[in-house]
């Protein structure tokens, strides 16, 4: 698996009050809940990423108002298009 690092400022650590540990697994979280939204990741892989089980992600997705369901225009035509 690669690994990616990213350069952050002392300030972010300060201004967010968590230790650099529990800094980085939030920012881990974010990316992935963000690449979730582009719908880069999905739900599962997602959840991986940020080291969470697929139901701890969903509910922190929900804490977020962040929908769980992800789909887009199309998926949601096809999905209520009769067969």
């Amino acid at each position: 698996m690669r690994s990616l690092s990213i350069p952050y400022p002392d300030d972010l650590l300060i201004t967010s009050g968590k230790s650099p540990q529990a800094l980085e697994v939030e920012l881990a979280f974010l990316l992935a809940v963000k690449l979730f939204e582009l719908h880069r990741l999905s739900l599962g892989k997602a959840a991986t990423f940020c080291g969470m089980d697929k139901l701890r992600f969903m509910y922190e997705l929900g804490r977020l108002q962040i929908p769980v369901i992800n789909l887009d225009n199309d998926q949601i035509a096809d999905e209520l298009r009769d067969d």
